[in-house]
């Protein structure tokens, strides 16, 4: 099954000064953290913002691109989470013909933001979000326990993230 989120907003890690992305479903009940580049964050926050910069970016020119072949953008979905790696797919549709293209969550997310395409999380993904191994992302997992952790990603507030919320 899948599940429609919202981009909640973009953080740092404070431990790994790593962006994350923060996803949260319509009802606000869970939130999954995806760690991403740097870059990747720029593009989210540009459009989060609705900053128009003089010359288009990697995912203003898919998009454009996507548009003048009459391809719509249909969803995306992140599909996966192995090995504390999420997984994505971007659903487009050229005529009739519906195209599934492998994609990194986070440029996924990009433009699906810019399509103005809704965004899903499989069922399994959110299960597993819970049992991602902080340790791997956060250098002193001694100072939250897991608990503490899941505890602060669902109960975030749009008033944490700043300038940088949805």
């Amino acid at each position: 099954m899948l599940i429609e989120v919202k981009v909640f907003g973009l953080a740092i890690d404070p431990m790994t000064n790593t962006p994350i992305v923060i996803l949260k479903d319509l009802q606000g009940k869970r939130a999954i953290p995806i760690w991403i580049g740097l870059f990747e964050a720029s593009a989210i926050a540009t459009q989060i913002e609705k900053i128009n910069l003089a010359r288009p970016m990697t995912h203003d020119l898919m998009n454009e691109m996507l548009k003048v072949l009459e391809v719509k953008v249909l969803q995306i979905v992140i599909t996966d989470l192995k090995d504390n790696t999420f997984f994505a797919t971007i659903h487009i549709l050229k005529g009739d013909v519906s195209i599934v293209v492998d994609a990194r969550p986070s440029d996924a997310i990009a433009l699906a933001l810019r399509a103005g395409a809704p965004i899903f999380v499989d069922e399994k993904v959110v299960g597993k979000s819970t049992n991602i191994d902080f340790g791997r992302k956060m250098t002193d997992l001694n100072k939250y326990t897991k608990k503490e952790l899941e505890e602060f990603l669902d109960n975030l507030s749009s008033e944490d993230f700043g300038k940088y919320k949805m």
